[in-house]
């Protein structure tokens, strides 16, 4: 691609414009950062293997009735997305205490949860990525009331079937990030990546705390064998979308979302 098409590059990918102006070529890259990008280092082929899990999953969730971005995956390491007016939000469902959640609670790291948690932060580094209210989210019109009830029933669907999808691969689904952006319609879709970089998957093999990490939180705590543990889970989604027979998440997923 030439700087002439290069659009935005952020923490993890490169956007390029297209011949076309609605579709726009994302590409991976190797970067890793954690703490807000006070952790920055490299993951060998980590672009490529995001890219692939990736790609896999959107067409997954696709195959469901779930509108993404994604169109197709013409190199190891970049895809065809759909351009869209991304969201400022990130979303955050968590199955099982970990992570700032922990930390932020008190709560012990590994307790089910309940049921999901649903939680949202507002895109933005310099402020660091805030937890956000309801009401706070609205008051800085990050979205409005009608997207904000459409980001939560499709997000709750997403974990409902991803966290089935994962346990057919031998992995535990604690948490992960979503974003959703608007198409030219006004449409809401899922955009930007499900990865290691944005899930936390754990082995469901052991249950000692250090091996059954297979995410980022290898990087973020310089636990070793960061690339294996991505390759892994490539290897298992891989086999899994191959072999599996597609999941019915019927039983669990209405129009209000998770039962």
């Amino acid at each position: 691609m030439t700087d002439s098409q290069h659009l935005y590059e952020g923490k993890a990918k490169i956007l390029y414009r297209t011949e076309d102006p609605e579709i726009l070529l994302a590409y991976f890259k190797d970067d890793a950062t954690a703490f807000n990008a006070q952790k920055r280092g490299t993951i060998s082929g980590k672009g490529e293997i995001n890219c692939g899990i990736s790609s896999q999953l959107f067409s997954l969730l696709a195959a469901q009735g779930i509108q993404t971005h994604y169109l197709d995956r013409p190199t190891p390491n970049s895809m065809r997305i759909r351009a869209l007016q991304i969201l400022p939000v990130e979303v955050i469902l968590r199955n099982i205490a970990a992570g700032s959640l922990c930390k932020q609670t008190g709560l012990p790291l590994g307790m089910k949860l309940d049921q999901p948690l649903v939680e949202y932060c507002y895109k933005n580094d310099a402020l660091g990525d805030p937890l956000l209210t309801r009401d706070r989210l609205l008051l800085l019109e990050l979205a409005t009331p009608d997207q904000l009830e459409e980001i939560r029933r499709l997000s709750l669907q997403i974990n409902s079937y991803l966290s089935k999808f994962f346990a057919s691969c031998g992995l535990t689904l604690v948490d992960f990030k979503l974003e959703f952006g608007l198409d030219k319609q006004q449409q809401l879709l899922l955009a930007d990546e499900i990865s290691p970089d944005t899930c936390r998957l754990w082995d469901n093999s052991t249950t000692d705390p250090n091996q059954r990490v297979m995410d980022k939180d290898r990087f973020r705590q310089d636990l070793p064998n960061v690339e294996a543990a991505y390759q892994q889970v490539l290897q298992r989604v891989l086999a899994t979308t191959r072999c599996a027979a597609p999941l019915d998440f019927s039983d669990t997923v209405g129009d209000a979302g998770v039962k």
